[in-house]
């Protein structure tokens, strides 16, 4: 028998018709064509399907008992055919949380990298933040110069309105001296009366030092004193030099804003801790689109042209709707018989995206008549509410055909909160580091310039992330990004 074909003789599975077909052995064949041309008939249905059977057959029969009959493809005869085994092209994993990251695990070895030696920053002005203990804080000032003077500060007030009476009061009667209000050295004991509306900022004066020998003790118990009535904060105001800003905690010194402990969860969109909270770690919201619900703009509003649920009966004068878009009328002078194409952009703002001034809607309801002054919030805001406050899953799909897949305003498609976001390591946060190619990748892993801590602390980290894209490339998947869906694959 030729064993260099597998010769197939007469095939009439599915949409196959008399096909009869050599195919090399031992080759890398493809089969192809346009969809239902019967590409799957023949390699699934009829030479798996017939290699599979006769395998089963040169079983036992006991071995058969348990793995049942399997009928034999609508053909005449296949020859050369081996045991064949399939696999079918699909994804398996239909999770729209699911990424290549996370289904190798070099995201989750990667959260743990971040979380251990990442660099966090403030997310409103960018700047290193970082938890200091009061021996790291001593141990800095000290590296100034001998002899140079400087004072303890511990920050109370940070760019706030009003007039602070009780602040200021508060650390007069706990002891202490002098204050910087808006830069100004005031002493406590004076009249001190501030604008009520403007920012003001007040720095208490905890102790006045120079650099010396034997000035730990007193500067460490000065340092403790401003931590406790800063809040976390102390600041050392460096007379003739840049002020020194202190923190024991994830804490910007100058925006006030903290964060939490850096922890491997922190840079999980699949946790709540990390996850953006508007998309809820997708990436992604469902918007309200006006294509969608205005399609045809020839239509003026009395014509129907909008469609959406709630406002469909917007052409029935008994509708509130209808009284809400009158008035609109009224108040801002413009037809509801116009075509919706033709408003000028002011009007077609106001319908779209509502306005800050009150309407006053003259309405007539089974409860009876009246003029309600209300602020039209526009038909987006409008129809996200009703679809936000619905119970019903009817209303639900209905108010979904209006709707749009769109990236996420707050996370701008990257998913995680702006406190993960700000974390970086060799100048990239950890979304920025995995949307590009694996190849990308491994060259920004490889080119990272670590401390000799940030080594000891990350290597075997590295080694398990290295190792995993190592593979990733070597099966030739190295165009994929970690951050792409499995979905999509």
């Amino acid at each position: 028998m030729d064993t260099k074909y597998i010769k197939i003789r007469g095939a009439n599975e599915h949409n196959l018709k008399n096909i009869s077909v050599d195919i090399p052995r031992g080759e890398l064949v493809v089969l192809t064509g346009l969809s239902g041309s019967g590409k799957s008939s023949l390699a699934f249905d009829t030479i798996y399907a017939e290699g599979q059977r006769r395998y089963m057959e040169s079983m036992s029969s006991y071995a058969r008992m348990f793995l049942g009959q399997m009928e034999k493809p609508d053909v005449e005869s296949i020859e050369g055919l081996s045991p064949a085994i399939s696999i079918d092209q699909k994804s398996t994993n239909r999770n729209p949380r699911s990424t290549v990251g996370t289904v190798t695990e070099i995201y989750d070895h990667l959260r743990l990298l971040y979380a251990r030696i990442g660099i966090p920053h403030c997310p409103c002005c960018g700047k290193e933040i970082h938890r200091q203990s009061i021996d790291q804080m001593v141990d800095r000032v000290l590296t100034l110069p001998e002899k140079t003077k400087f004072m303890i500060l511990a920050p109370v007030v940070k760019g706030k309105k009003g007039r602070h009476e009780k602040v200021l009061e508060s650390a007069k009667k706990s002891g202490y001296v002098r204050a910087i209000i808006d830069g100004n050295m005031y002493e406590l004991s004076e009249e001190i009366t501030l604008e009520k509306n403007i920012k003001h900022s007040i720095d208490i004066v905890i102790d006045r030092l120079s650099v010396k020998e034997n000035i730990e003790k007193r500067l460490t118990d000065s340092l403790e004193a401003a931590l406790n009535l800063g809040g976390g904060y102390a600041t050392i105001d460096v007379i003739d030099g840049e002020p020194m800003k202190f923190s024991q905690n994830f804490a910007c010194p100058d925006c006030g804003i903290s964060i939490d402990e850096v922890e491997p969860r922190t840079f999980s969109f699949n946790n709540p801790f990390g996850a953006c909270p508007d998309c809820a770690g997708l990436g992604y919201t469902m918007e309200f689109d006006e294509d969608l619900m205005i399609p045809d703009k020839s239509l003026s509003i009395n014509q129907g042209a909008i469609i959406v649920l709630g406002w469909q009966s917007s052409n029935d004068k008994k509708s509130f709707s209808n009284a809400m878009l009158r008035a609109l009328a009224e108040k801002f002078n413009f037809s509801l018989d116009t075509p919706f194409e033709d408003y000028p952009k002011e009007i077609h703002d106001i319908l779209i995206y509502g306005t800050t001034e009150q309407v006053d809607v003259a309405y007539t309801g089974q409860r009876g008549s009246g003029v309600y002054p209300v602020i039209f919030e526009g038909l987006i805001k409008n129809m996200e509410k009703r679809y936000r406050e619905t119970f019903s899953q009817s209303a639900k799909e209905e108010y979904e055909q209006y709707m749009r897949i769109a990236p996420c305003k707050s996370c701008g498609g990257r998913r995680l909160k702006k406190e993960a976001l700000a974390v970086t390591l060799g100048g990239k946060n950890i979304y920025d580091a995995t949307d590009v190619s694996i190849t990308d990748f491994r060259n920004f892993i490889d080119s990272l310039e670590l401390t000799k801590m940030q080594e000891a602390i990350g290597a075997l980290i590295l080694k398990e992330i290295r190792a995993r894209v190592t593979f990733l490339i070597d099966v030739g998947l190295d165009y994929l990004s970690l951050t792409r869906a499995t979905g999509t694959l």
